[in-house]
């Protein structure tokens, strides 16, 4: 195998064990949360408002939360079922809404968040700091390529490059 392959091959094997990991790490907090009976993007929600005490907009809650606005609206209606969040209405928008932590998912958001920080700690057991933030800056460059690849795959499927029709012959423009 020439080097070249050989590269390849090890950028893949890391993309795998990369998703693999990332697997077991969205996985873990499922098990972490059910004595609560809560998800893990119920609990991301109850996080996010936390740290902001006027509330955040349906519309802020899906961009941090990377997440369709309409799967939000399922969140908060479960959460604000539970009594866990509330929405409150905006008076300059008779529209809008911001949604708040009720007292009761701040008792409960207490009652979570020591265990989290330590079982989220342990994923980092046996790396020194420094070990640390070097992967959470490689993480971030892995991340930007991801996006830059994802934004030139859409920009050549528009343009019919390097597409494979049904048929089988190669696109247009590809090689």
């Amino acid at each position: 195998m020439n080097a070249k392959a050989s590269t390849a091959k090890q950028r893949y094997e890391a993309l795998i064990q990369l998703l693999q990991t990332a697997a077991k790490i969205w996985n873990a907090p499922r098990l972490f949360f059910e004595r609560w009976n809560l998800s893990p993007s119920q609990f991301n929600v109850l996080n996010l408002l936390h740290s902001q005490r006027s509330g955040l907009s349906q519309a802020e809650l899906s961009r941090q939360l990377i997440m369709n606005r309409s799967n939000v609206t399922g969140l908060i209606d479960r959460l604000e079922r539970r009594r866990l969040v509330a929405r409150r209405d905006v008076a300059t928008d008779r529209r809008a809404y911001r949604v708040i932590l009720t007292p009761s998912g701040r008792r409960l958001l207490k009652r979570i968040l020591p265990a989290y920080h330590q079982g989220a700690g342990r994923v980092w057991d046996g790396f020194s700091a420094k070990a640390v933030r070097e992967a959470v800056a490689t993480l971030h460059r892995v991340s930007r390529n991801a996006q830059r690849a994802a934004s030139e795959s859409q920009i050549q499927a528009k343009a019919g490059m390097n597409t494979v029709p049904r048929g089988g012959k190669q696109g247009r423009h590809s090689k």
